[in-house]
């Protein structure tokens, strides 16, 4: 079977602008080929250097002439039109044995490269493939740190070759432009960025992202030291006017954002919980919630204990008032046992009377945990914490005995912690005495986190063993339903 053919862009000289591709597919071919002058020397080989491999087969495709004159009959175009000719059947020998060949061009392949006359020649009897790589063009701008165009501008690619008075003329049009192919013709490409009124904005780049690599204004360059990697870029139009201010950060009051993370993860997270975090020039939390935010060393970090919220939340409204950008984070969403209202609350204070506070929600725990089983909130629910720090065990025992005597599914936070063991062994008996032992229940442990588990069970079996301060727990209705394969749903319909 025949070999295949692959033009390999390796960019334009830094060996770690070679795609991945392009490297992997260098490291296993049986031939490299490559053009140089009869120097030997390749630019493009160079760069592939590091991802060849032992044992590999080597092309020399050594041009006839560059620069010079000829005595070839057909002139200089006559003897590359033999020398491609002749290349192309050395490479079809290998191809015709079966083997891979890579034929490297620095740049991009099809962008003013020698293998688009291989390519023509082999392409259609052999499998070929090209992969593109960095242009000049490209590493030019980047080496320079201008925007070549930008909306609708356009930009013209120009061989320094032309005419010269062609080559003003269309620079004259030009929005953008680059002039490749220097060396020789630089005095005259000077002279018609100067006849097009363009000198004063053109810039000079020579061996793109190389050690040699230099930048300069094109009008200040000597024609006598200008070899033929190089080229002559006029920039975005829109770069050239623009005058940034320096930055600065912004005067006047900021802002409190309290952000739901969610219950676990970035899949989890809202876009515009991410936004606001990514803009925040302060994040306030909780220690382990704040973890789960990646640092940023531009943003000032402000962790503290589990049980100080309201100083928490005052911390935050002081550093807003400072002109502050400032994320509250809580996990799953703000406003269901979490910092919203504790935040709220501190900002009733006169003192921050003029701080803007916004609420930016989140998936709460409860509809992770549902989800995972199925569909257990599909009617009429309530949510309650078991925690007494904050309120009453008997406020917490009435509202169980009524919510379950309404016959509602109850989702249940802060269930049970080292300290606080009696609280769901007395919340499983009130509701037992309104509800089957059958009822289903399903307790959710660090669902979205690394040791996500889910289990369901019923009232009557419910082990307050086996659930701690990382669970939530929801009791089904006397309409909630499991199926043959665990699945747990509320029907939408009550009898």
């Amino acid at each position: 079977m025949a070999g295949r053919l692959f033009g390999v862009g390796v960019g334009p000289g830094d060996p770690e602008l070679v795609t991945v591709k392009a490297a992997r597919l260098i490291g296993e071919a049986d031939v490299v080929a490559f053009h140089c002058a009869r120097h030997g020397r390749s630019i493009a080989r160079s760069a592939a250097e590091p991802y060849l491999r032992d044992g590999r087969i080597e092309e020399q495709l050594v041009y006839p002439v560059t620069t010079e004159t000829t005595a070839h009959p057909g002139g200089y175009q006559g003897a590359l039109d033999d020398f491609y000719a002749d290349c192309a059947a050395r490479l079809a020998a290998h191809l015709d044995a079966g083997r891979t060949v890579v034929v490297l061009s620095e740049g991009d392949p099809l962008f003013y490269g020698s293998y688009m006359h291989l390519h023509k020649r082999l392409a259609p009897h052999y499998p070929a493939e090209v992969v593109p790589g960095v242009t000049s063009v490209s590493a030019a701008s980047a080496a320079a740190g201008r925007p070549l165009a930008e909306r609708e501008e356009t930009l013209t690619v120009l061989p320094g070759t032309l005419p010269g008075d062609e080559l003003a003329e269309r620079l004259r049009a030009a929005d953008a432009a680059a002039v490749l192919k220097l060396g020789r013709t630089f005095p005259k490409v000077r002279q018609a960025f100067e006849d097009a009124g363009r000198l004063g904005d053109a810039w000079y780049v020579e061996r793109a992202s190389t050690g040699r690599q230099r930048v300069a204004p094109l009008a200040e360059v000597d024609p006598a030291d200008v070899p033929y990697m190089s080229l002559a870029l006029l920039t975005s139009p829109a770069e050239r006017s623009f005058e940034a201010p320096p930055p600065a950060r912004p005067e006047g009051p900021g802002g409190v954002w309290v952000v739901g993370l969610g219950p676990a993860g970035r899949a989890w997270l809202t876009p515009e919980a991410q936004d606001v975090l990514a803009s925040a020039t302060d994040l306030v939390g909780y220690g382990p919630y704040l973890d789960r935010v990646p640092p940023n060393p531009r943003q000032r970090r402000h962790a503290s204990g589990n049980r100080v919220e309201a100083d928490r939340a005052r911390h935050a409204l002081a550093l807003a008032r400072d002109g502050a950008r400032v994320a509250v984070v809580s996990s799953g969403d703000p406003g269901v046992f979490a910092m919203a209202a504790a935040v709220l609350e501190a900002a009733a204070d006169d003192a921050f009377a003029d701080v803007p506070v916004q609420v930016v929600p989140g998936l709460t725990a409860a509809q992770a945990v549902a989800a995972r089983a199925g569909a257990p909130l599909g009617h009429d629910f309530c949510v309650l914490s078991l925690s007494d720090i904050l309120k009453p065990w008997d406020a917490i025992a009435r509202r169980l005995s009524a919510a379950a005597a309404a016959d509602l599914v109850v989702a249940l936070y802060n269930p049970s912690s080292s300290r606080r063991r009696h609280q769901l062994p007395a919340a499983r008996d009130l509701l037992l005495e309104h509800r089957s032992p059958e009822t289903p229940v399903v307790i959710g442990r660090d669902v979205g986190g690394p040791e996500e588990s889910v289990a369901v069970t019923t009232l009557g079996k419910l082990d307050p063993e086996r659930v701690d301060m990382r669970c939530l727990v929801i009791v089904g209705s006397s309409t909630t339903r499991v199926t043959d394969k665990g699945v747990v749903y509320t029907p939408r319909r009550y009898p």
